[in-house]
């Protein structure tokens, strides 16, 4: 398809970025193609991307340089960074920057930036609700990427700001499944107490994208909020006790007793699910479930995706 509109897609190796490459390569009559961008060309999950249909080329996004290359003859870009592969929130935001300076070059005509809250525009620094992290930070894999909004709205590049949420796969590789106890009974345990989770299936965050590049500029320079499903900890506890056949119970901890875990990253969670928890009403406002069903009709709420999903999830 020659006269179909390129996206160029940033992290196409990960949840979201495959997500989004996926979703395209599975509508060839959408008018758009792929090009998955990844550091590594010749690994296997880009073999398996160039299996399926998709177009792969190599950048770095500390490279403005092979970002501008990889960006070249597209139409629209999706970009995104990965906190957790660094947890250094100013290298975030020179990610980002390279990556807005790449659309502006390229001159794309549609970009959709993966991003979250700035926290701290609810919880000033000098709130001792919760701690400051970094010194600059309340929620520092939030509020790096609320940094970053500015640099796409200052260059000018269209831009829709993709507000992304909990990935229910943490339950699977981020190790927040559930936990077998003395007693032999399972438990997952978050700071959030009755308050409802919003949380979505990673690959749902590509599909929702899909959607906006295909309904097209009437989301530019918006923010669109997804989620695929607001629940409560009791209630994913008893979801996944049912879809597991296991006795799934919910430990409801304080937020300093979770920042006290010790894991790396355990103080910007504890954080995270204290705002989550605090700005419950507003955080799953800005996350209409309607909104993310028609831009994305496969959408999964909770109970789909452990019925999807319930054989990855670990039981230690």
């Amino acid at each position: 398809m020659p006269s179909s509109k390129l996206i160029a897609v940033v992290g196409a190796t990960g949840s979201q970025g495959g997500g989004l490459v996926r979703a395209i390569l599975a509508d060839p009559s959408s008018g758009f193609r792929a090009r998955a961008i990844t550091r590594n060309a010749s690994g296997d999950k880009a073999a398996a991307l160039r299996k399926l249909g998709a177009e792969v080329v190599e950048a770095d996004l500390d490279s403005e340089a092979s970002l501008a290359k990889a960006f070249e003859g597209a139409y629209g870009a999706y970009c995104v960074t990965n906190y957790w592969e660094h947890m250094t929130p100013a290298k975030e935001v020179s990610q980002a920057r390279n990556m807005v300076q790449a659309a502006k070059s390229a001159k794309l005509e549609h970009v959709v930036w993966s991003t979250l809250e700035d926290t701290r525009k609810r919880v000033p620094l000098s709130d001792p609700r919760m701690p400051t992290l970094m010194e600059k930070y309340k929620v520092p894999h939030f509020d790096a990427k609320g940094d970053a909004d500015a640099l796409f709205a200052e260059t000018g590049v269209p831009t829709t700001y993709l507000l992304t949420t909990f990935y229910w796969d943490n339950f699977i590789g981020f190790g927040m499944g559930p936990k077998k106890g003395p007693d032999g009974k399972y438990t997952i345990t978050l700071p959030m107490g009755n308050a409802r989770l919003s949380g979505i299936a990673s690959e749902d965050i590509g599909k929702c994208a899909f959607g906006i590049f295909k309904q097209g500029k009437q989301w530019i320079a918006k923010r669109v909020g997804i989620a695929g499903d607001h629940v409560t900890g009791a209630q994913m506890a008893a979801d996944m006790g049912k879809a597991l056949g296991k006795d799934v119970a919910y430990n409801v901890v304080s937020p300093e007793v979770y920042r006290g875990f010790g894991f790396p990253g355990a103080d910007d969670l504890g954080n995270m699910f204290q705002y989550y928890t605090e700005f419950e009403k507003e955080f799953a406002g800005a996350r209409s479930l309607d909104t993310s069903r028609s831009l994305n009709p496969e959408l999964l709420d909770f109970k789909s995706w452990l019925a999807k999903y319930k054989d990855r999830i670990p039981l230690e």
